[in-house]
């Protein structure tokens, strides 16, 4: 029943307003309308012709026709308040207008040419100077401002250049005569300056290039320094002969490109540099503007639409062209996706049929693409939310969601959006009117919910009866508050009661009240004033004050639950009042909220329970905003609790006084509550532990992984519900995502949640979310523990939420008791299904219990093993047939196994094959054999017998089921052509004695032992025997042998068992009839026991003895085999069973087989099976007295694993040792290094090593061993070695000495390097280093004899000053000759001295300086000592054969024969290589 009231009021309407509870700032999930506000003209202005909106301030420029014939201009505010101060009129019309970019400064061009400037804010009119003398078509400000052009429609372009006034500067910066009309403009934006922030940040920072930027010293090195807004002075102008003209800041003109037709849109895509040009033929074409001007062609394409209307078209989303065409559509063209859709009324939204469109316009900031028709409606179209990537994958008009149309008067011609507030101006030829959205006022409190639908018209819903009701009222509404009795609205000037009188509304009371807020309690209205509420009757007379103090502040938010007041102050304080009695009384006195909760800030919102004991606080941050937390306080407990959606950690509340919470539930369990923020709050009515919010996104923490997800902002909007109790702290009940047919959460009442819906969306998913449809603009949603119950009697709803608390609270003792009187069976069976809806299976199984469900409960129980909750639940809805719960819960968990099973239990045999095909395919066969079997019960054999045979069962069913119809069955049989078919009928047809027919069938079945069999049967053996050799088939020879041997046809039986395979009965045959050929050949066929047996039989007969051993042999009885062959010398037989023994043959065996070979010289062979038997010592023996060379394969046999228990270690390592002992003696020193190391004896196997002569090994080892003696054996070795040409070799002598700590060693290895370096290359100061090394080192060195050591340091000293001396004199002789040949002289004179110096050095060195200094006579002198010193052939290693020339001619005494050897080669003195010997063993130090 719905009943209309209509109330009208004779205050204006201009704006609706939600109640002031400080949740202005939360708009996301609020409702709203758009409420108009039309202009308040001038009496002179008739109809309006141009509007235009200023890009950020709310001001809207209105041109307009005169009732004198002339124009206007007039400048409104944004409720349509005409500025007085703003009014310019002349006798001609208005032709263009245009706002300055930034400043309240508007230009208006008038018909005959004149331009004028109107400041609003300094209230001037300024004229620009005259250069036009006709209508101006073009008029635009530059990008910020400076500049303003005007062209004419005689093609006169001119550009001012203006100041901040908007005054005329100097002379024009421009005019030129184009010769065509102008029509259009569009300035070119100039390229963005840098980021001067961020540019000071980088210089602080080190960057060099910023730095550089700033220094004017510099500035000629890069590009200059652009702060702030560029001038961009380029533009591009159209004509009416269709060509297009580039302006460069310069003042150049340049022709761009020209059209077919007149130029009807010019728009300039500026993050792509393009400009897009549309003709009046709907001709769209895009260019590439270069930075000079030049355009390049992109694109051309024909838009589809009606031409010759005028079109309005705009480009939005930088890509979207939106044409309107006086159609019944709006056109759309997507540059980037290169496609096209169109838009479209509603009828279904009250638009009428063939309702046109004239004209568009965009709103970015609020997604809203509104349009006017020419029915006087403005259509609005919002884009769908969420991330770029998820929007453009909606296609085309998905994006777009029709909203309810805004109703006005005539037809529309112009709309446009503009201002920071985005208003929307509408002009409909008679006036303009301006359109700003405002939030919908509702509310919902005693069952009685209110919910506006248009500015000026409220839904009023009663649920206690289900009547719906329309009620208009004709006033400023900023709030509404209802109750049973009554429905009160406000608007800070004006209250109105309207009292519900039956199915009508009947005034009770208005009168004048400033109050912000409003509530209502019983036949009281609560209002506020300065620091007091007052207690006023429905007719306004004050009955009782409520008084505040100063140091409380002004009360300004109220809250009425059950019988309690709640009331919030400006100052953040909090009290609560009783209303139960005829006066209000304070129940809870004033608190202060900054001292309750420190640091949080103000109070957004206040409310309390129906008890009166709880408090919840919405926070208001300092910006503002809403803050994530919501407040708790215990009147009683004096406690504070804190509940934050942002938790990361913990348990999402804080404890900010000294009582104690018990929170254990918090948004940090609910990861998809993260980043909300609290929009509204609600106690229930009547239960005071009951508390729901509802939880925004919020604003900018919209995370891309989250935008991806959704693209519905309700997806955004959760509504949570706790429990709040004293013992329990706050308990998280249930949360879900606002269903996206709601709007806003109205309140909650046991059993219900109220929603305010959408306006003109149809409730979706009803069946599914157990809503109730009350009314068009209301609805409820039962809550979770309450689906499927519906209005039930107070008891049953009582113990239902006490179930509910209790089992959220995890006290699950207490929810049993709370719900065990409750006898009724259908609301046990309501719960149960609810159950299957929450897929709580722990209620189910109660639910169950009381209802006496005995075959439900015993398959949950059973259910249990199922992994998956969804499958367990599907259990549980099918007991309870809910078959399309269970079909979508199977669905859902993918157990495609159980649906299939569930649909073959409910007769759903096509979807049971279906999903069996497609995702069951494990069980398809069985899904096949059991519709099979359900078509044969049903009488369809036909089906049946196909179904058998795709479950592969028909070799066996389909004989079953045709067994009463043999016809059928032969012809079944016959057609199918089965082996299994063919072999079953001919046992049938055997069974009835037709052995004709029946071999027939055998035959075609290849059932060749029953071939067989049957014509045994009927005495036509041959026949059998035929069949037997030509099949070999095993049965049927079988039979047939046994045949045979019951008819003593001995050989044959023979060959049939063999054939058979049947060995021992053939051998058996054999031993009883003396057939030996044959039973050798069947013995070696069969297994070792036959083979045994024969073997057995071969040698009780005591001939034919080789087969018996053979036999045994194979049978792989070597012992018996070998005691055999012993016994009668059989050698040949020996050596094969020798061959097939291993390790896991009977030690004995191998020893006294290896003794055979062993006598018979076979010693290779007897090495082995000693190995075999490990006995290596032996086997050692062997190879030593019989010099059997050991290769490395039998070296490893003898080797023992360290984990052998064969031998103890001190026994493995000396068999090892013995093993390399006899590899020395071999020469085999590799192998014999391994064995020595595996024995664990380095020492000996160095010297293995060393006998190889491999020195890369040698050195390797001797690097692995780490032992002083190995290190010094190698170097010993290395020392034999050419170590002077390698120099790798000598840093390993030098580095194995080192380790070697043989240091006296070392110290002899440097000597030898000093006489090297001294003999092969006469440097005596290397050889000082290396004899001043091996000083160092015998100086360290500790010898077991001092006196030696002393006396080899003494000869090591004074071979160490004599070549420093010689090697002193060579150096100084270059200063000093004298000097150095003094030093040379006195060591020729030193004992030992040849010990130290060679003498043809230091003779030489005379000769050469006597030469020198032309003293030939000494130089002859030194040179006869040489000779004698010095062997002929080495003299001209000492002195060059051009010196002994030159001495010889000095003194002339001609050169000696003997001094000139027939050959002068330069060489040095060739030294006996001595090989020393590398000694084998080194004493232990």
């Amino acid at each position: 029943r719905v009943c209309i009231s209509i109330i009208y009021l004779s205050i204006p309407v201009r704006n609706v307003c939600f109640p002031c509870t400080g949740l202005q700032s939360v708009t996301a999930s609020v409702m709203a309308v758009y409420v108009d506000h039309r202009t308040e003209a001038p009496d002179s202005v008739a109809s309006p012709s141009h509007i235009a909106w200023h890009p950020l301030h709310p001001l809207l420029a209105v041109a307009s026709i005169s009732t004198a014939s002339g124009g206007c201009v007039d400048i409104y505010l944004e409720q349509g308040e005409h500025v007085s101060d703003a009014h310019v009129e002349r006798s001609f019309q208005v032709a263009s207008l245009s706002w300055h970019p930034s400043r309240p400064i508007l230009a208006a061009g008038w018909e005959t040419g004149e331009v004028v400037i109107l400041n609003k804010q300094e209230k001037e009119h300024h004229a620009v100077p005259p250069n036009h003398n006709a209508k101006i078509t073009v008029l635009n400000w530059s990008t910020n401002g400076t500049c303003l052009v005007s062209g004419d429609r005689h093609g006169v372009l001119v550009l001012w250049r203006m100041d901040q006034r908007g005054r005329v500067q100097g002379p024009a910066l421009l005019k030129q005569e184009c010769g065509k009309c102008l029509s259009h403009c569009v300035f070119r934006p100039p390229p963005p300056g840098e980021d001067f922030v961020q540019l000071a940040k980088a210089a602080v920072g080190g960057d060099e290039k910023a730095l550089d930027m700033f220094n004017w010293r510099k500035a000629g090195t890069g590009a200059p320094l652009k702060m702030g807004l560029q001038e961009g002075l380029s533009f591009f102008i159209t004509l009416t002969d269709g060509s297009v003209h580039y302006v460069s800041e310069k003042g150049k003109t340049r022709h761009v490109l020209s059209t077919d037709s007149l130029v009807q849109k010019l728009l300039f895509m500026e993050e792509r540099d393009v400009l897009v040009v549309i003709t009046e033929n709907l001709q769209l074409s895009l260019h590439a503007i270069t930075l000079e001007g030049e355009a390049e062609e992109l694109m051309k394409v024909k838009l589809s639409g009606k031409i010759g209307h005028s079109a309005d078209i705009i480009l939005i989303d930088h890509s979207l062209v939106v044409t309107a065409l006086g159609e019944t559509v709006i056109r759309f063209w997507d540059l980037d996706r290169d496609e096209n859709y169109v838009l479209s009324p509603d009828v279904q939204f009250g638009f009428e049929g063939g309702e046109c469109i004239n004209c568009v316009s965009y709103c970015s900031a609020k997604g809203l693409l509104a349009a006017g028709t020419n029915k006087g409606r403005i259509a609005m179209w919002r884009k769908a939310a969420g991330s770029d990537q998820s929007i453009r994958a909606l296609e085309g008009k998905e994006k777009w969601k029709l909203q309810a149309p805004t109703e006005l008067e005539g037809n529309v011609i112009q709309i446009k959006w503009g201002s920071r507030k985005n208003l929307l101006a509408v002009n409909n030829i008679s006036s303009v009117v301006i359109l700003s959205e405002q939030a919908m006022s509702s509310h919902f409190h005693q069952q009685v919910a209110v919910v506006q639908v248009s500015p000026n018209l409220f839904n009023v819903t009663f649920f206690s009866t289900g009547t719906t009701h329309s009620l208009r009222v004709d006033m400023n509404v900023n709030g509404v508050f209802a109750t049973k009795d009554a429905v009160v609205f406000w608007n800070g000037k004006q209250v109105t009661v309207f009292e519900c009188s039956g199915d009508t509304f009947r005034s009770a009371g208005s009168f004048l009240c400033d109050s912000p807020v409003l509530s209502v309690h019983g036949e009281n209205l609560y209002t506020v004033e300065p620091y007091r509420v007052q207690v006023r009757t429905w007719q306004g007379t004050v009955k009782q004050l409520l008084v505040f103090s100063e140091a409380e502040g002004n009360p300004c938010l109220l809250d009425v639950c059950g019988n309690f007041l709640a009331v919030g102050t400006d100052l953040a304080h909090f009290k609560i009042f009783d209303l139960s009695r005829r006066e209000a009384k304070v129940h809870c006195n004033s608190k202060n909220f900054s001292e309750l909760f420190p640091g949080l800030g103000g109070i957004a919102s206040v409310k309390c329970n129906a008890n009166g004991n709880k408090v919840s606080i919405l926070v208001s941050k300092a910006d503002g905003k809403i803050d994530s937390k919501i407040c708790f306080y215990d009147v009683e407990m004096d406690k504070v609790t804190l509940f934050d959606f942002k938790a990361e950690q913990g348990n999402g509340r804080e404890k900010l006084s000294s009582g104690q919470g018990i929170d254990n539930r918090s948004a940090v369990d609910y990861p998809e509550l993260h980043s909300h923020i609290p929009a509204c709050h609600f106690w229930d009515q009547s239960e005071p532990r009951l508390f729901v919010c509802e939880a925004i996104l919020e604003t900018g923490l919209q995370y891309p992984d989250q935008k991806k997800k959704q693209t519905e902002s309700t997806m955004d909007v959760w509504i949570i519900s706790f429990f709040s109790t004293e013992e329990h702290g706050l308990l998280l009940q249930d949360s879900f995502p606002l269903p996206s047919s709601y709007q806003v959460l109205l309140g909650i009442e046991v059993p219900h949640y109220y929603f305010a819906k959408k306006l003109g969306e149809a409730e979706k998913g009803q069946a599914e979310s157990g809503s109730i449809k009350v009314s068009q603009m209301v609805a409820r949603r039962p809550m979770r523990d309450f689906i499927g119950l519906g209005d039930c009697d107070k008891t049953t709803r009582d113990a239902m939420l006490n179930f509910s608390f209790y089992l959220t609270a995890g006290d699950m003792d207490e929810a049993f008791k709370s719900i065990k009187l409750i006898k009724s069976e259908a609301v046990w069976e309501s719960m149960a299904r609810m159950c299957v809806k929450t897929q709580r299976l722990d209620v189910a199984k109660i639910c169950l219990g009381n209802m006496g469900h005995a075959r439900g409960a015993k398959a949950l129980r059973e259910a249990e093993q199922e992994p998956e909750q969804e499958a367990r639940v599907a259990v549980l809805a099918i007991q309870l047939g809910m078959l399309e719960d269970a079909e979508r819960l199977y669905k859902a968990c993918k157990r495609y196994d159980l649906l299939n099973k569930f649909y073959q239990a409910s007769n759903q045999w096509q979807k049971a094959i279906e999903t069996a095909e497609a995702h069951d395919r494990v069980h398809l066969r069985t899904t096949y054999y059991n519709y099979a079997k359900h078509l044969e019960a049903s009488g369809e054999h036909s089906l049946a017998l196909a179904h058998y045979e795709k479950s592969d069962t028909h070799r066996f069913e389909v004989p079953r089921m045709l067994s009463e119809d043999l016809q059928a069955l032969e012809n079944y049989v016959n057609k199918m052509k089965d082996k299994s078919l063919w072999k079953w009928w001919a046992q049938y047809l055997e069974s009835q004695s037709d052995m004709e027919s029946a071999l027939k069938y055998y035959a075609l079945a290849q059932d060749y032992f029953s071939l067989v069999r049957v014509h045994c049967f009927q005495g036509n053996i041959q026949k059998a025997a035929e069949i037997a050799n030509e099949t070999g088939n095993w049965a049927a020879s079988y039979h047939l042998a046994r045949q045979y041997e019951s008819q003593d046809e001995i050989k044959q039986a023979v060959h049939f068992y063999t054939r058979a395979q049947a060995f021992n009965n053939a051998i058996r045959l054999c031993k009883e009839n003396n057939l030996d050929d044959q039973l050798m050949n069947l013995a070696l066929l069969s297994s070792p026991e036959d083979m045994i047996e024969a073997a057995c039989y071969y040698e009780e007969k005591g001939e034919q003895m080789d087969r018996a051993v053979m036999l045994y042999h194979k049978a792989g009885h070597f012992s018996k085999a070998l005691e055999l062959a012993f016994a009668t010398q059989q050698f040949g037989a020996l050596q094969l069973i020798a061959e097939d023994l291993d390790e896991h043959s009977d030690p004995a065996l191998l020893a006294r087989c290896s003794d055979f070979f062993i006598e018979h010289a076979q010693y290779e062979k007897a090495m082995e099976l000693l190995l075999t038997a490990k006995k290596y010592h032996e086997a050692l023996q062997l190879c030593l007295k019989q010099n059997l060379t050991i290769t490395e394969e039998m070296a490893e046999k003898m080797t023992v694993s360290k984990d052998s228990k064969d031998l103890s270690e001190e026994s493995r390592r000396e068999l090892l040792e013995q093993i390399a002992d006899c590899c020395v003696r071999q020469g085999n020193y590799h192998m014999a290094t391994k064995k020595y190391t595996q024995a664990g004896n380095k020492l000996k196997a160095m010297r293995a090593l060393l006998k190889s002569g491999d020195t890369e090994k040698i050195v390797f080892f001797a690097g692995v061993s780490r032992q002083r003696e190995i290190y010094i054996m190698a170097a010993n070795y290395l020392q034999s070695l050419d170590w002077c040409k390698d120099p790798e070799i000598m840093k390993n002598i030098i580095s194995f000495y080192t380790k070697g700590r043989a240091l006296d060693l070392l110290a002899g290895f440097y000597d030898a390097c000093a006489q090297v370096e001294i003999d092969e290359y006469q440097n005596y100061e290397k050889a000082q280093g290396a004899l001043t090394e091996a000083y160092k080192c015998l100086s360290k060195a500790k010898t077991r004899s001092p006196l030696e050591q002393e006396s080899k340091l003494a000869l090591l000293q004074s071979k160490m000053t004599l070549i420093k001396r010689f090697v002193h004199a060579r150096r100084v002789y270059s200063e000093d000759p004298k000097e150095a040949v003094r030093q040379c002289e006195l060591l020729l004179a030193e004992q030992d001295f040849d010990n130290a110096i060679r003498h043809g050095d230091v003779l030489g060195f005379l000769v050469e300086h006597y030469v020198q200094v032309e003293d030939f006579h000494m130089a002859y002198r030194y040179l006869e000592e040489m000779q004698k010193r010095v062997p002929p052939m080495s003299l001209s290693y000492y002195v060059t054969q051009q010196t002994i020339e030159a001495v010889h001619r000095g003194v002339g005494i001609p050169v000696s024969q003997t001094l000139v050897p027939e050959e002068i080669r330069h060489s040095s003195v060739e030294n006996k290589e001595v090989e020393e010997e590398v000694a084998d063993e080194v004493e232990d130090p």
